[in-house]
């Protein structure tokens, strides 16, 4: 008994760890290859968010013609 007081609270832990957590897809390498930081695409303070020009990255898969970061 004392075992699965133990154990559910942990596999709850563990299931919204897994649920709530999501994939980066962004990498340095592409940071690299476009010779730019992170914050080009990406809003300061929240990583996981992409501006305008993140977006445009997303779909073309360049940033030339891309609005201009701000």
């Amino acid at each position: 008994m004392k075992f699965l007081r133990l154990l559910l609270p942990a596999a709850a832990l563990l299931g919204l760890i897994l649920v709530t957590g999501s994939p980066s897809f962004a990498t340095k390498e592409m940071g690299k290859k476009e010779k730019k930081p992170c914050t080009t695409c990406h809003v300061k303070g929240d990583m996981k968010k992409l501006n305008d020009v993140g977006k445009y990255y997303k779909e073309k898969k360049t940033l030339e013609g891309a609005p201009e970061a701000k």
